[in-house]
């Protein structure tokens, strides 16, 4: 423990901690921002390790922009997880964490991203075509079904088939358990993953995992066997990818990087998603008026004009300003003593960027509760104020690729689809392992195709 005197924070038992941490989140950090301000440390996990959680921007900005050698995060932090595995771009750090950047870049950006709008779209049509008109449904599956088949088609680049179904189902089964919280009580405790069987907890998890990397690792090596150059799938992209030193990744390294934008991409997406679609119909004006700019592209609604477009932008910032999908940046770990916001940590500190409570600060944030797409459109946030991405050398990779994919998909469905809540009940968060989740999945109702030309706007609307 640090010999320094950490920020203050609750003085109640790590376990009362662990328990409040686990089962109310969100509420357990308001209160402990009301209590001891945006810099306070909490004891949660196996070893009550001190947390100093920050969501200070200046703080946060310092903790980006300090150099790695002093303060990175990876494997050490307690980043990554036991599906991710020790080559993944969250587990590593230094020099090995550079590198893997590098190649893993490349796909996620620019043209060769781009190249991906017409699968998505297409993606997006196919799935929600099967909806019914008129009847009760959850927008969330809907959503996870999309971000799954983007995953498969254009970052594994499978093909519908044997081995796509069995992947598709071992993944579900692994990503969206019955009862999250039991998976977050084994990835924070690690002495609780016992392989008791294949009844057991973790032992069916293991075999899952296993089987899941079968099938990765036959993927890889069918690839590798017909050298099909023409492929621009990602995982071919990243095949194909060469470091300074002129040598590729590894199976190991393909397999913990393929797991990593999955496990990054999937769930986050598909409730940002679910969010999205909740305020948008919660929020009539919205509606009309991304209606409006999505109409104003003309029939010709090409994937970068989609994704340029400022208002639809702003509603995906608005969305994952309001209930980020990841509550917290990556833990860093302090590898030599600094100072930060006037408190000197030393050696072995953790400091976590608070995503949540930074995108609620009052000053930065009037009606923070409140859904107001409109702020992004008056203000440019600084990264170290808005930060569902997370920041500095630990931003996430594949942030352009999940805006990319967001935009095309609530484009399409709002072009294709009228809707409606099915209730007026709000939706709440809930904890979804460690992430955040719309409460009971957003049921809604479609209530038929939309009438071009005759939308009449509300009164209230300029």
């Amino acid at each position: 423990m640090s010999a320094l005197k950490l920020p203050n924070g609750p003085q109640t038992h790590p376990w009362v901690q662990t328990y409040q941490w686990l089962t109310n989140p969100l509420e357990y950090m308001e209160d402990c921002a009301k209590r001891y301000g945006d810099i306070f440390t909490i004891r949660i996990g196996p070893v009550f390790t001190p947390q100093v959680f920050i969501s200070n921007p200046q703080a946060i900005q310092q903790i980006f922009t300090t150099d790695p050698k002093q303060l990175d995060s990876g494997a050490a932090a307690g980043s990554g997880t036991p599906l991710l595995g020790p080559n993944s771009l969250l587990s590593l750090e230094g020099k090995p964490h550079q590198r893997q950047r590098k190649l893993l870049t490349p796909p996620l950006h620019g043209e060769r991203m781009q190249a991906y709008g017409d699968l998505i779209s297409e993606i997006a049509k196919q799935v929600t075509s099967e909806w019914p008109v008129g009847e009760t449904f959850t927008v969330l599956s809907s959503m996870q079904e999309i971000s799954f088949q983007v995953i498969l088609k254009a970052v594994f680049g499978l093909k519908e088939g044997l081995r796509y179904e069995k992947l598709k189902e071992i993944l579900i089964a692994i990503l969206n358990p019955k009862r999250p919280i039991l998976r977050a009580i084994f990835l924070l405790f690690p002495l609780l993953r016992q392989d008791l069987g294949p009844r057991s907890p973790w032992g069916s998890y293991l075999r899952l995992r296993q089987e899941m990397d079968d099938l990765i690792y036959a993927e890889i090596q069918e690839r590798r066997s017909l050298a099909d150059e023409s492929r621009s799938d990602i995982l071919s992209l990243m095949m194909a990818a060469r470091d300074e030193a002129g040598e590729p990744m590894t199976d190991l390294e393909l397999r913990d990087e393929l797991m990593t934008l999955l496990v990054a991409g999937h769930e986050t997406t598909a409730s940002s998603l679910a969010w999205a679609l909740y305020w948008i119909h919660h929020q009539p004006e919205v509606r009309e008026k991304l209606l409006q700019e999505l109409d104003s592209l003309g029939d010709n609604k090409d994937p970068n004009a989609i994704f340029r477009l400022p208002y639809l932008n702003a509603v995906c910032s608005e969305t994952m300003r309001l209930y980020p999908v990841a509550m917290l940046g990556l833990n860093r770990l302090v590898k030599s003593p600094l100072e930060i916001a006037g408190y000197k940590f030393d050696s072995g500190t953790i400091l976590v960027p608070c995503i949540y409570l930074s995108h609620h600060r009052e000053d930065l944030y009037p009606n923070s509760k409140q859904f107001q797409p409109d702020r992004f459109l008056e203000r440019q946030f600084t990264p170290s104020e808005y930060l569902p991405f997370g920041g500095g050398n630990r931003r996430c990779i594949g942030m352009a690729f999940a805006l990319f994919e967001m935009k095309l998909v609530l484009a399409t469905i709002l072009s294709d689809w009228q809707m409606k809540l099915a209730d007026t009940q709000p939706v709440l968060p809930v904890r979804k392992s460690f992430l955040l989740a719309p409460g009971g999945g957003v049921p809604m109702v479609v209530t038929g195709k939309p009438q071009q030309n005759q939308r009449v706007l509300e009164t209230n609307l300029v």
